[in-house]
């Protein structure tokens, strides 16, 4: 080929103007809605389930003389679920919302503090079991990378889950934790035999 030809041949080889910009334009606008469509029922299934947990009541708040400070944790609130069913998310009351935490143990229970959701605390007496876990509703990390702390709420026992900023420190609230509950339960069997 001469390089004339090779000319013409290149000239040749570009692509023809796109001309049906309506279809292009639908295919987008139907992809946009089919977006839409999923993000709705995905907002009214949370709406649902939260309509479900209706009997739930309101979260404690934290007491004005909460007592010495036991251990304090920094990290990260993954969510709470029906205790023992670590897929049946609880969203009632804000407990399905993720975000940030601050925990403070005291003798009078567990300060659960959200920066942008909704605080609550769970009195020494409602804390039934603190264990090392996987996983909770959506989330999965390594064994024993999950602080899961089972509570009496209301007729519902409840498992939260947090992860701290420190893995490390999971091990120190397990047992802390199991320590105090001990202690409640032999209290409560010791003034019952009275």
């Amino acid at each position: 080929m001469t390089p004339l030809q090779l000319t013409h041949l290149a000239a040749g080889e570009k692509s023809a103007p796109v001309t049906d910009w309506a279809a292009r334009i639908g295919w987008l606008v139907g992809l946009a809605l089919f977006i839409a469509l999923v993000y709705w029922l995905m907002r009214e299934g949370w709406k649902w389930r939260g309509t479900l947990q209706g009997d739930l009541p309101e979260l404690p708040t934290s007491p004005e003389e909460p007592g010495e400070v036991k251990l304090t944790m920094s990290g990260r609130y993954h969510g709470s679920t029906t205790a023992g069913q670590w897929l049946d998310r609880i969203v009632a009351h804000g407990l399905g919302t993720r975000s940030r935490v601050e925990l403070t143990l005291t003798e009078a229970g567990l300060d659960v503090v959200r920066p942008g959701a909704t605080d609550f605390f769970i009195p020494a007496d409602a804390l039934r079991e603190a264990l090392l876990g996987k996983g909770i509703a959506g989330k999965v990390l390594s064994e024993g990378g999950l602080l899961v702390v089972t509570w009496a709420h209301g007729d519902r026992l409840i498992d939260s889950g947090f992860r701290s900023d420190h893995a490390a420190e999971h091990t120190e609230w397990v047992d802390t934790l199991n320590c105090m509950i001990n202690k409640s339960l032999e209290t409560t069997d010791t003034e019952g035999a009275r």
